[in-house]
């Protein structure tokens, strides 16, 4: 038998602070996980119109390409592309969110200098270029929030299992344990009520 289980004033003042704590940290849990399920509804609005955008961008973006293919051929497109710099500018940090660790790209798009001749190409590689850059600098965008969602939805499933524990085992056994204590005590307080009667009757007689 769990000696924390014993009726004693002590184990019931243990119980009565332990379920205290359990319910503050179900409160606690409970505005944790409402408080990331709004971060998380505004991260999947947010990332439903980043993918809108970039769905029409990339469809612009292969339509220019196509256009740059025919005019210039797909070897010399080929070629042109390999001479387009790293992308060497992104660095990843991170903010807390009610201990959950979310990913925040710093990332500075700038228009890069050419790395062909304008004399030996044609105006449609440029703009391919330019729908290109543009479907990079929303493809980082919609990297980084979709990450911070997914770690999000992962951090409020641990927190509702922790509410959950909380909830319908600690809770309730720390309730019962203070129920059956104070029961068991207001018993012996009663039997030594009647014991302490009957003792005084016997000397008076």
């Amino acid at each position: 038998m769990d000696p924390r289980t014993f009726p004693t004033k002590g184990n019931l003042m243990l119980a009565k602070n332990s379920l205290e704590l359990a319910r503050q940290g179900y409160e606690l849990m409970d505005k944790k996980r409402n408080i990331l399920i709004r971060e998380l509804m505004d991260l999947i609005d947010e990332a439903r119109n980043i993918q809108e955008e970039i769905d029409s961008t990339f469809t612009y973006a292969y339509q220019c390409l196509q256009r740059a293919n025919i005019e210039h051929g797909i070897s010399l497109v080929s070629q042109l592309a390999y001479t387009v710099p790293i992308e060497n500018s992104i660095t990843i940090q991170t903010r807390s969110i009610m201990g959950t660790e979310i990913p925040h790209v710093k990332y500075n798009p700038t228009r890069p200098e050419p790395t062909y001749a304008f004399s030996t190409t044609q105006e449609s590689i440029d703009i391919a270029a330019d729908a290109f850059r543009k479907v990079k600098d929303l493809t980082i965008k919609l990297s980084m929030v979709e990450n911070a969602a997914y770690r999000l939805a992962t951090n409020i499933k641990k927190t509702q299992k922790r509410a959950n524990a909380l909830q319908n085992i600690t809770i309730p056994m720390y309730t019962q344990l203070v129920y059956n204590i104070t029961n068991a005590l207001e018993e012996k307080e009663r039997e030594e009520f009647t014991r302490l009667k009957v003792i005084k009757r016997m000397k008076q007689k």
